[in-house]
């Protein structure tokens, strides 16, 4: 038998994948499937952006830039930042990566190693918890709760702090759930790392994506708090629906930056120079294009959570930035039929034809995650859909859940 790195035995393929393969799968032998589980928007990248791209071919932009992307790049990135967020980084405190994902395991091998304890939190991306793993580091979970709406509170993060604690990984706003942490909960958990000398790791790939009129403004937290030892992890990929293009970045201390650059140096090196021409358009060009497909994701976020809590077993918190609903759907499960919302995601796939993703990816049995980017119709199909098999296999009429929050 083939012996693997140890390492091996500590990580695993993403869970979020087998969904989209599975449905993949269905196509290719001529299904139509309502896709409702893959984390991407559906919006086509903006026009300006392509035609960065296409321009950059034409000059031939297409040789090695600097590890760490370009400078005008990178200065971007730190524009983008001050006008949003009002907070100041140099380019030399910026790398641009391969997407969010890998401005995240950059930091994560650079900040943690054996013996260290870092906190995160489920419902979660398991990614965090598997590049904290891949760090060789004990990841050490604390949970949000349905009945809370999945609130990011402080006491539970900092209630999990030892002595062998190094750090926080923490996304908001949070796929799956959707919650967004408050300037307050951030700013405790901030002091604390300032004051013990932790690392405080933020993925805000969705920041651009929040639905309240006074959402918070985490990066200035941050920075005002816990400059040196904040990193920020931020990606084009949903803002500009830029997924396929694999641009995202990190702010951090220029020493964390440094780190970063050399395992990247070692790894994949700089980012497709293509892409980064493409994502110093999209950065530095009109944002109006990001504020219209936020009013349409809230649009259908409004639709989308009345359509699947309309049945009586299903209930969500009405999610306040992302473009997910997660559905408790703990009622709707029968011990003699379909017994968790893996096996219920699976049968409405197989039989129903609709992609969800089961809540076990998230650390979260009892639930599906729900992408509401996607066309109103779509969400309207999958949704009877759902509520049909939800029928199906659990018809006991006096079982009923308690009202949608």
């Amino acid at each position: 038998m083939t012996r693997l790195a140890d390492r091996m035995a500590r990580v695993g393929p993403s869970p979020t994948m087998r969904v989209p393969i599975a449905a993949e799968r269905l196509r290719r032998r001529g299904v139509e499937v309502v896709d409702l589980g893959v984390g991407e928007p559906d919006f086509a990248t903006p026009a300006h952006v392509k035609a960065a791209a296409h321009a950059a071919i034409d000059a031939d932009f297409t040789r090695y830039t600097a590890n760490a992307g370009a400078e005008e790049l990178r200065a971007a990135v730190c524009a983008r930042y001050r006008a949003d967020f009002g907070v100041e980084y140099t380019p030399a405190e910026v790398i641009v990566s391969a997407g969010g994902k890998q401005a995240l395991v950059n930091a994560a091998l650079a900040l943690f190693g054996p013996g260290d304890e870092v906190v995160t939190h489920a419902p979660g991306w398991p990614s965090l918890v598997q590049q904290i793993a891949l760090a060789e580091a004990t990841p050490v979970v604390v949970r949000a709760h349905a009945d809370e709406g999945f609130a990011l509170g402080p006491d539970a993060f900092l209630g999990a702090v030892t002595p062998r604690t190094r750090g926080f990984v923490i996304n908001s706003p949070c796929n799956p759930t959707g919650a967004v942490m408050p300037e307050a909960a951030l700013a405790q958990i901030a002091d604390v790392a300032a004051d013990r000398g932790l690392w405080l790791v933020l993925d805000l790939c969705y920041d651009r994506l929040m639905y309240d009129d006074a959402s918070p403004n985490l990066p200035r937290v941050v920075a005002e708090r816990a400059r040196d030892r904040g990193v920020l992890c931020g990606s084009a990929s949903k803002t500009y629906a830029m997924t396929g293009w694999r641009c995202g970045w990190a702010l951090a201390p220029a020493s964390v930056v440094a780190a970063c650059n050399a395992i990247q140096s070692h790894s994949t090196s700089n980012v497709s120079s293509i892409t980064q021409r493409a994502a110093l358009a999209a950065l530095s060009g009109p944002q109006d294009c990001v504020a219209a497909m936020r009013e349409e994701y809230r649009r259908r976020r409004d639709a989308a959570w009345a359509l699947f809590t309309a049945h009586p077993r299903v209930r969500a918190a009405k999610p306040a930035g992302a473009f997910y609903l997660f559905l408790d759907v703990t009622d709707a499960l029968a011990p003699e039929s379909v017994r968790t919302s893996a096996e219920l995601a699976d049968r409405l796939l197989d039989d129903h034809h609709v992609a969800v993703m089961p809540g076990e990816a998230f650390d979260a049995p009892g639930f599906l995650r729900v992408s509401f980017a996607a066309p109103l119709e779509s969400l309207r199909e999958g949704a009877a859909r759902l509520h049909a098999l939800i029928d199906a296999v659990a018809p006991d009429s006096d079982r009923r859940a308690t009202p949608a929050r």
